[in-house]
């Protein structure tokens, strides 16, 4: 029992908090210390829920924005960890490209988007291709950092085993790197899906940034505020779904 209260406590202490938090804002607002004009009450964005997942299609929206997600993180893990890999075999590639990987992690690339409309229209392809490029790098630093972190000691017993480099890979520096490529993972995910419902906002095509463009247009602001939860409930699934995947490479952690 006492185990389960400890795996428990930090979720508990967390939803406490932000339960906290915002009875606090809501006391604030309706003492007029925030202007509910700029930021409404809880309780009114709370009640609101129930209001847009009935007339604005939000399961419709919410698959879109979250397979979009989707589609921008497999392709940031399928390109992403092997250019990091690459990186790390060939030292030469390595100071080449380095520095122009790291510049494209913090480049505002949503504003090349027009450039991604005319290659790929006004589609569902343009948004997950912006996800995609301004995720992936990210990922590839990371994946170099946790190879490269690898200790040296590990390594050597791989050779002196005489393991082939597709076991040394993976059975020595894909373990000892898991850990960092997920942190890459993560930082990948978070820029892609900024970029993604960035750009559905933008464009006005579907998903949960068209829904939070059109309530903000009406002044709807606590449905607007409610259409932003469900953009963070993409997040924390897609968050919960990596930690599942890295425990499951990680089974003794």
């Amino acid at each position: 029992m006492s185990i389960s209260r400890a795996d428990h406590a930090p979720a508990l202490v967390g939803a406490a908090t932000l339960l906290g938090l915002f009875a606090l804002l809501e006391l604030a607002i309706r003492a007029g210390l925030v202007d509910r004009y700029v930021v409404p009450p809880p309780s009114d964005v709370v009640a609101s829920f129930a209001r847009i997942v009935t007339e604005e299609d939000i399961p419709h929206r919410f698959a879109q924005t979250a397979l979009e997600g989707l589609g921008a993180a497999v392709l940031i893990a399928l390109v992403g960890i092997p250019a990091g890999l690459l990186l790390y075999r060939h030292m030469v590639l390595r100071v080449a490209v380095q520095s122009w990987v790291a510049a494209l992690a913090a480049a505002p690339l949503v504003l090349a988007y027009p450039l991604f409309l005319v290659i790929f229209g006004r589609s569902a392809m343009t948004i997950v291709m912006m996800g995609f490029i301004s995720g992936v790098a990210p990922v590839t630093l990371k994946t170099l950092e946790g190879l490269s972190a690898t200790r040296r000691v590990l390594i050597d017993v791989g050779r002196s085993l005489k393991l082939t480099p597709a076991q040394q890979f993976r059975l020595v520096l894909l373990p000892a790197a898991v850990p960092t490529i997920f942190v890459g993972l993560r930082l990948g995910l978070v820029f892609a899906l900024i970029n993604i419902v960035g750009l559905e906002f933008l464009i006005n095509f579907g998903g949960l940034g068209q829904l939070i463009n059109e309530l903000a247009e009406r002044y709807d602001l606590a449905g607007t505020y409610a259409a932003i939860a469900f953009v963070v409930l993409v997040s924390v699934l897609f968050f919960l779904a990596l930690e599942r995947t890295e425990r499951w490479l990680r089974p003794g952690r």
